[in-house]
């Protein structure tokens, strides 16, 4: 008798081994990850050519569980190493899936001047407003007045706007969605992968765990239905404008333009003078 496996369809973009995964319950970073793997699989990406970069923090295991050459780096260092692996074969598709506090604190500077310079890395950011890992501590993204282990009379530091900072900053394409818009995530992740230049897309995804149960959301479902009440879908609307607050939560497409990227004007500029050189 000859025994039938069943394979799930997107198990070739996972590594077997690593699953199940370590994420809690209600955590939206597994619905990040699905659109990811969405989105490669409509777009029938070449995992052989596919680069997958995280930085520390819950977020950061999809490197490791997606099955495609990738690397776990030490804190905000996640931009810096994708550069250069961007830069030795531009041939490659180079993702950064990161958190929002090794992205934006320790980070922040390697983001700005990596969409300044309009390296052609992809950067997905899973936007929990807290340090989810390390204890809750009040992040760069934290809500003024948000609750956290250490803020716990409420946040007075104004959190950044990460699209507005992204746009600033010159990045290409630019979106903000949260893990509610799955369907419209896996679109913009689509989009993203095809752009020249520097791409960033910010999903709002729930952390009940540490997050939520200090602000009146316990569960998954509780950081779902805000989502589902305070977000509105503004499309190319002014992204210094783009605010998250508990009663509104603006999301959509902000930036999609063309540039050319960093690593092109660079092997441009390699070949004009390895031509000029052999010339002498």
């Amino acid at each position: 008798m000859v025994q039938e496996t069943v394979m799930h369809p997107f198990s070739k973009y996972l590594r077997q081994a690593m699953i199940p995964h370590i994420w809690c319950p209600g955590c939206g970073n597994g619905i990040v990850l699905n659109c990811f793997i969405h989105a490669l699989d409509e777009l029938q990406r070449d995992l052989d050519k596919m680069v997958v970069v995280s930085g520390i923090g819950c977020i950061g295991r999809a490197a490791g569980y997606t099955h495609a050459d990738s690397f776990h780096t030490t804190h905000g260092r996640a931009i810096p190493f994708a550069t250069g692996v961007k830069l030795a074969n531009p041939e490659l598709d180079v993702v950064v899936m990161s958190g929002d506090g090794d992205l934006f604190a320790i980070g922040g500077n390697h983001f700005i001047h990596a969409a300044r310079r309009n390296i052609g890395i992809k950067v997905i950011c899973a936007n929990n407003f807290t340090y989810g890992m390390t204890g809750g501590q009040q992040g760069p993204t934290t809500p003024l007045g948000g609750l956290t282990t250490t803020t716990p009379y409420g946040n007075i530091e104004h959190p950044f706007n990460l699209v507005h900072l992204a746009a600033a900053s010159g990045a290409t394409y630019v979106a903000r969605w949260t893990t509610l818009h799955a369907r419209r995530l896996t679109q913009s992740i689509k989009k993203l992968l095809q752009k020249e230049g520097f791409g960033f897309i910010e999903v709002i995804s729930p952390c009940p765990e540490i997050f939520g149960r200090r602000n009146k959301m316990r569960t998954g479902l509780e950081m779902m239905d805000w989502f589902k009440r305070a977000s509105v879908v503004e499309n190319f609307s002014d992204p210094s404008k783009a605010e998250i607050s508990q009663e509104k939560l603006i999301v959509g497409e902000f930036v999609n333009v063309e540039k050319v990227s960093y690593e092109k004007f660079l092997h441009e500029k390699i070949s004009h003078i390895n031509e000029q050189a052999m010339k002498w």
